[in-house]
């Protein structure tokens, strides 16, 4: 079973800078894509970025391309999000995910971090 454990979240200024980090443990196939997703307080679960295996293609949300970015090193197994720019409505908790393959939507979505809070504040 494969596990992703997501750190990097934080309180932090609106046009601030974040860095998620998503760690996999366990069994974790080299052909999953990875991606993120958020929940805002109140709001249903949204996707955010996905990347895929070999890190050659990237997918962003409208909502935060161009102020965010997903990469991935394989070696260490962790799949990041450079947040920039961040604005209140970013405000949310971020969850990792593991596909099959580049996606947008959870139900491609095999197996799940546990969330990390991300707070901006104006």
């Amino acid at each position: 079973q494969v596990q992703l454990v997501e750190s990097g979240g934080g309180s932090v200024q609106a046009v601030g800078a974040l860095r998620l980090s998503c760690a996999a443990s366990g069994r974790i196939f080299s052909s999953y894509a990875m991606g993120w997703f958020c929940q805002a307080p109140g709001k249903e679960r949204e996707f955010a970025a996905a990347i895929s295996w070999s890190g050659g293609s990237k997918y962003y949300a409208d909502s935060v391309k161009g102020r965010f970015t997903i990469s991935r090193d394989n070696a260490k197994v962790t799949v990041y999000l450079q947040l920039n720019s961040l604005k209140p409505e970013d405000t949310a908790v971020y969850y990792c995910a593991a596909a099959l393959a580049l996606a947008s939507s959870q139900r491609n979505y095999a197996y799940w971090g546990q969330g990390t809070q991300v707070t901006v504040s104006s």
